[in-house]
């Protein structure tokens, strides 16, 4: 089979999946594919990612500049945050740029995403670095990432959104996927009033075993530093009383403004 096809028909489908996740709303996000050693296919700008057609994926060189003719469709300005990548790390062939809303509440918060909390989490992506902000379509961003991807295939973009890299397309939107599914449980458990952090002890115990299952490509080991423990017991819902309902409501403001500051301090 023609392998550009199928590649271009593979990024139609990681579009439609990062749209009807809301990862990304109306044109957002962007998404690349190392064709050959000359050639990139990537996603044209100004077009809903959930609604892309094999047609509109272009092709273009390791500059961004287009080899086929468009006159229809333009790769994203964000391209060169792509080319970056390529540039940096020679074993990643696929990117993925989008603004999953958790993750992104994180970056946005200036909340780090390094705690070692999920099993899944610590041996795939890690502790997930932040990338300070920088200018969409400008070398800001290029710029800003840059140290950042060569101990990560995971990245925060401040008040942007994030980026995962991968060996191929599937890998790359799973660590998307899998950046999500920790912020989302992370914030969850924020909201509860705990965070339970797993020990230095299972933490070392899982990054050994990366090896194992044949996971490559680096990592920031997390944090494992306990959180604070909740200094006084939310009342009981056998608490009666509306005067018991407000302190217990308090309450759970009180421990949720300390486990974010801890979080944020680390």
């Amino acid at each position: 089979m023609n392998q550009e096809w199928e590649l271009k028909k593979e990024i139609v489908e990681i579009g439609r999946r990062i749209w009807t996740r809301g990862y990304v709303a109306a044109n957002d996000g962007n998404i690349s594919v190392v064709l050959n050693e000359n050639e990139l296919l990537t996603t044209p700008t100004g077009v809903s990612k959930g609604f892309m057609s094999v047609e509109m994926i272009l092709k273009v060189d390791r500059t961004g500049k287009m080899i086929s003719a468009n006159s229809k469709y333009k790769p994203s300005s964000e391209i060169k945050m792509h080319l970056e990548v390529y540039k940096e790390r020679p074993d990643i062939k696929s990117v993925v740029h989008a603004h999953p809303p958790y993750a992104t509440s994180f970056a946005v918060a200036g909340i780090p995403l390094n705690k070692c909390v999920l099993p899944e989490a610590v041996l795939t992506i890690g502790a997930v670095p932040t990338a300070k902000y920088g200018l969409p379509s400008t070398k800001e961003i290029p710029d800003a990432i840059r140290e950042h991807i060569k101990k990560s295939d995971v990245i925060l973009l401040e008040n942007h959104g994030a980026l995962t890299l991968g060996s191929d397309l599937l890998t790359a939107y799973h660590r998307m996927e899998t950046l999500e599914h920790t912020a989302t449980i992370v914030w969850n458990a924020i909201q509860l009033g705990n965070l339970h952090v797993l020990p230095e002890y299972e933490r070392d115990r899982l990054v050994a075993l990366r090896g194992n299952f044949g996971l490559k490509g680096p990592v920031t080991v997390c944090d494992s530093t306990p959180m604070p423990s909740n200094e006084r017991p939310i009342p009981t819902a056998s608490s009666s009383g509306s005067g018991e309902k407000e302190v217990s409501e308090q309450y759970i403001r009180e421990i949720t403004e300390k486990v974010l500051a801890k979080i944020k301090n680390i």
